[in-house]
């Protein structure tokens, strides 16, 4: 399978990460909650099956996001999910352990889990920040860092295992 030209660029906050791997490790996949259902309908149409790389940075409630946060975590994006009741189909099974303390994040509150494996976090000398990033027509605005997943261009510096 080919790579495609582009990937995910997505806030995620950090005990999620780390909650997260473990499932992604255990259970094939996490799955992330997300409002942007038209994005990852538009990435699924694009990306014909074949898995795309998703670039995380970890995210910070009640920051906005500065073009100096730095993408420190690698995962492939599978698969999606729409919902709606808000509620992943198997329930906890997918999700980071640590949302099942916030009570919106698994009622009602996501239009789309977005499923993410192989999800691990990078070394120190291959992050990248979020400055650095390319953006693609239809994606990305670098005047406006992301609030949530948007579609970049697959950093040619980022070492991508197929």
């Amino acid at each position: 399978m080919e790579m495609k030209d582009f990937a995910i660029l997505a806030p995620v906050p950090l005990e999620h990460l780390q909650s997260g791997a473990d499932i992604a490790h255990k259970a094939g996949f996490v799955a992330f909650g997300s409002r942007k259902w038209e994005l990852f309908r538009k990435v699924d149409e694009l990306r014909g099956g074949v898995r795309v790389p998703v670039l995380i940075y970890p995210s910070h409630e009640d920051v906005p996001a500065k073009l100096s946060f730095v993408v420190s975590w690698l995962g492939w994006y599978v698969g999606c999910e729409e919902s709606g009741n808000g509620k992943h189909s198997k329930e906890m099974m997918h999700r980071p352990p640590t949302t099942g303390q916030y009570t919106s994040d698994n009622q009602g509150h996501w239009a789309v889990f977005w499923h993410v494996c192989d999800l691990h976090e990078l070394p120190a000398g291959r992050r990248l920040p979020i400055s650095a990033i390319q953006t693609v027509k239809g994606g990305w605005r670098k005047t406006a860092p992301p609030r949530g997943p948007e579609m970049v261009a697959t950093p040619s510096t980022l070492e991508l295992p197929l």
